[in-house]
This record gives structure tokens, sequence and C-alpha cells, in this order.
């Protein structure tokens, strides 16, 4: 999340909302290796993830709206428009304060 933070500062915003969504793949899966005890799945769905963990259901809603960011961010021919267009600082900012809780919550419940 802090170099999304730094890209998000910088006015990257299409940049900050998909490592956002990368960071929290990546706290899933930790979260889904500290429960299942074996291999991580090669999947880059975060709705998979979520529902094969203990993550509360109610994050599930957020999850949908930043699964696509992983494409959006990155492909212009996949999308309605140019990446950088498509992003603005409200829009990342609310991201980033909703994938922090998500990203907490997976911190409280694995040991450091």
């Amino acid at each position: 999340m802090e170099t999304a933070r730094i890209n998000f500062d910088n006015e990257r915003y299409s940049t900050a909302a998909f490592l956002i969504r990368q960071a929290v793949e990546k706290c899933l899966k930790a979260l889904f290796l500290f429960e299942k005890k074996g291999t991580i799945p090669q999947s880059h769905s975060l709705i998979y993830l979520s529902t094969n963990t203990s993550l509360p259901p109610e994050y599930r809603s957020f999850l949908r709206v930043l699964t696509p960011k992983f494409i959006d961010t990155r492909y212009p021919d996949a999308s309605i428009g140019v990446p950088y267009e498509l992003y603005g600082k409200e829009e990342v900012e609310e991201l980033m304060e909703k994938a922090s809780e998500v990203i907490e919550w997976i911190r409280n419940k694995i040991p450091q």
C-alpha cells in the first residue's frame, strides 16, 4: 500500500488503483495460505480468494468493485478509455480507504 500511496500523492491515480488491488490480492493470498496451510491458488479473483477464507462477506461488494482494476488500469483496449483518464482522486481515495480496512482485518487475523 505504501507504493500505492506514493502514486496517489503524485496524482498517478490509475497506477495507485492497480497497486491497491495488488496489495489486497497479496493479503488475501497470505490469509488463504495461513488458513489452508497449502498451496496458494493461481487465481487473481478477489472473490474466489475471499470466499475461500474467513474474510467477512460484507467486504465482497468492495472486492467486486476492486477486481477489474487488475485489467482496466493496464489495458486501454479492455476498458472504456485510457487508464489515466478513468481514475480520479476521489474514486482512488475511496478505494484506498476500503482496501486499508480489508488489509487491517487480515493483519489482525494473521499472527505477526
